[in-house]
């Protein structure tokens, strides 16, 4: 398999360096809050059961050095900060898409199996 190189990372193929970048169990639910619109860090967190503020924090901070997401902030007091997808983020979604049916399509056979 030939080896590709990105950020001084080797990558056995371009899945391996997809993965790297929207891989893990929030980025891609990050990515998904965020493909119609532009949200704060509170309502993405809400949006987000169960994910620490620290932990969305490194996520978000990871999405954008990434160049997935932009994190615009307004000279408010309190500062206002909101995070949306850049153009480069916005070519995610036919992945997102993609997964999205695919995971739709698994619920139904898990349910059709009698699985939960």
């Amino acid at each position: 398999m030939v080896s590709e190189i990105q950020n001084s990372k080797h990558y056995q193929c371009p899945v391996e360096a997809t993965l790297e970048v929207i891989g893990g169990k929030w980025k891609p639910i990050i990515l998904w809050q965020l493909r119609t619109e532009k949200l704060r860090f509170s309502g993405l967190q809400q949006s987000m059961q169960g994910i620490s503020p620290k932990m969305l924090t490194k996520q978000l901070r990871e999405l954008e050095e990434d160049g997935l997401i932009l994190r615009q902030v307004y000279p408010e007091i309190p500062p206002k900060v909101e995070y949306s997808l850049t153009d480069f983020g916005k070519t995610m979604l036919p992945v997102l898409d993609a997964l999205c049916k695919w995971g739709n399509e698994y619920l139904g056979r898990e349910c059709a199996l009698g699985k939960k």
